[in-house]
């Protein structure tokens, strides 16, 4: 499982013009499931999500997680993320896991953030063609791998 977070002081996902998932400050998490992701990359990277340090402190330095600041979380299915880059000007797909199998290995991620991060956390649609607005703050943005 991969997860491309950005902290942003606000995102938002909408679908045909309508707005489906918006957070204030916080992270947005595009994700995508690679074959094999299962509930230990599912505990694993909700984990990270809310505990990466990413965020100031008093000092200016990137000693706070999304659960120590409370800001929102913004998760956003990827498959693209997935993909084999590394020959020709394509990319394939083969290393991304099949959306029926990805689904519900994204929904067990989206339930457990959203156990364990009250302050929130919003989503868009899984296989819908999104569109991502967000304002990256820094800019800060890390790869995860679970």
């Amino acid at each position: 499982m991969l997860a491309l977070i950005q902290r942003v002081t606000e995102a938002r996902v909408t679908i045909d013009g309508e707005t489906v998932g918006a957070i204030g400050p916080g992270l947005l998490a595009l994700v995508g499931v690679e074959p094999g992701d299962g509930d230990a990359q599912v505990a694993r990277m909700a984990e990270r999500l809310l505990g990466y340090r990413v965020f100031a402190d008093d000092q200016g330095r990137m000693n706070l997680g999304l659960a120590d600041t409370g800001g929102g979380l913004l998760l956003v299915s990827q498959f693209t993320l997935a993909a084999d880059t590394r020959s020709g000007m394509r990319p394939g797909f083969s290393t991304a896991e099949a959306p029926d199998l990805a689904e519900p290995v994204f929904n067990r991620l989206l339930a457990t953030c959203r156990q364990k991060h009250a302050p929130g956390v919003e989503t868009g649609r899984f296989g819908a063609h999104m569109v991502i607005s967000l304002v990256n703050d820094g800019p800060v943005t890390f790869l995860l791998r679970a």
